[in-house]
């Protein structure tokens, strides 16, 4: 091995298959010659690659694990106040579970930058008037614009998130696409954590269960609780400190799903067009619509990464636009029957929020088609696919923050 190793120090690709052929047996030969000769770059380059460690997943960074412990803390007793009788439980989590994660999420990225003291008063003056603007809405029985505040004051919520994130360059396009990308990580991470509490929680339980003791409600109330707002935090945590353990695990489950959504939307196209069941009157299949819109995007987001690492996009390319193609005519299926709906039955706030937020994807799958159809056409990256996603984030932010404030109002809390 050491003779054919020096024979070929001057043909890298030689000295790869030798590599390939026999790992163990090159890096000791290696080692026995590089302190024979003289250096050189081929030598130095084989010695660093040989002797590269991969870095160890960390659990403990100092400080940074001591004010992320507090942050979930702080969290934990925050959730803890719908176990209060005096509290309204329902009330309080339908409208108070987002503050219970997103505020501590964005304090970890503005403590972990060291931001400045004026960007960590706008992002809690936010939060604040936030949660102060949705505990004072009335609580009434029926009001379908006080609904549409709680289900997009989250997203709201999750945009400031995005500003805490990029730090002080918020209109920098590849720290928005760093804050997207870190969403599905983090999405990834806190499922696993959370099933790995799941497992733990039916363990805890089944022991005590055997010698006949009791833990269900005091372990919902006063442990699981906590695990359960700590979660996401502790989630982030390991993420930012340890990328190497997930973020190649996002885009490679968008790789998957994306032909098998393909299939499954040009199958669901061809059944709707030859049964003749629009969604004209079925309020459900509007909604579902809107989350389908979201997930293609997203699926569109984090397949770009993948194929822009293994640099094999054209037939990638060409499914991906095939996926915004069906979704764009889904979507005017979902436009034409929010526009029968509002003509037909007339204005609700239900409606108002459907109609913006599907013209608003729509416009914004029809950028990605057009800049997945010029990448194809002109053999070039991907890039432009995920800028044009990251670029359109402050016009969703202004919609669900004008749904979530204003609406209510213009309703009179209908």
């Amino acid at each position: 091995m050491k003779d054919t190793i020096l024979e070929n120090l001057d043909n890298p690709v030689q000295l790869e298959i030798l590599f390939r052929s026999d790992k163990s047996g090159f890096e000791n030969a290696f080692n026995s010659i590089y302190t024979s000769q003289p250096p050189t770059p081929a030598l130095d380059f084989w010695k660093a690659r040989l002797n590269y460690k991969e870095a160890s997943i960390s659990l403990y960074s100092k400080k940074e694990f001591i004010w992320s412990f507090v942050l979930i803390l702080i969290a934990g007793i925050i959730a803890n106040i719908g176990n209060i009788k005096e509290v309204n439980a329902e009330l309080f989590f339908s409208r108070n579970t987002s503050f219970i994660i997103i505020p501590f999420v964005a304090a970890y990225f503005l403590l972990k930058q060291n931001a400045a003291i004026h960007k960590k008063i706008i992002v809690a003056t936010l939060f604040g008037i936030s949660a102060l603007f949705i505990n004072l809405l009335p609580n009434l029985p029926i009001s379908s614009s006080i609904q549409l505040t709680n289900i997009h004051l989250p997203i709201f919520l999750w945009c400031i998130l995005g500003y805490a994130y990029v730090g002080e360059d918020y209109t920098n396009t590849e720290k928005r696409i760093g804050f997207l990308k870190f969403n599905g990580d983090l999405l990834v991470m806190s499922v696993i954590i959370f099933l790995a509490c799941i497992l733990f929680t039916v363990i805890t339980m089944g022991l005590f269960d055997l010698i006949g003791t009791k833990i269900e409600l005091f372990y919902m109330q006063y442990i699981a609780i906590w695990g359960i707002a700590g979660v996401p935090l502790f989630a982030t945590y390991l993420v930012n400190n340890n990328p190497q353990i997930i973020n190649k695990v996002t885009p490679i489950i968008a790789k998957i799903f994306t032909p098998l959504v393909f299939v499954n939307l040009t199958i669901y196209l061809i059944t709707l067009i030859s049964k003749g069941k629009y969604p004209h009157h079925d309020r459900n299949l509007l909604l579902i619509y809107n989350a389908l819109l979201i997930g293609v995007l997203a699926l569109i987001f984090f397949s770009v990464a993948e194929i822009e690492k293994n640099k094999k996009g054209y037939y990638n390319s060409v499914l991906l636009l095939g996926l915004s193609i069906l979704t764009i005519i889904i979507n005017g299926i979902a436009l034409s029957a929010i526009s029968f709906r509002i003509f037909e039955y007339g204005v609700t706030p239900n409606r108002i929020a459907v109609l913006g937020s599907n013209l608003l994807v729509f416009v914004n799958l029809l950028i990605v088609a057009k800049q997945l159809l010029k990448a194809i056409k002109n053999n070039t990256a991907l890039t432009t696919v995920q800028e044009s996603i990251a670029k359109y984030l402050p016009i969703y932010a202004i919609w669900v923050g004008l749904v979530a404030f204003l609406l209510p109002f213009i309703f009179s809390f209908k």
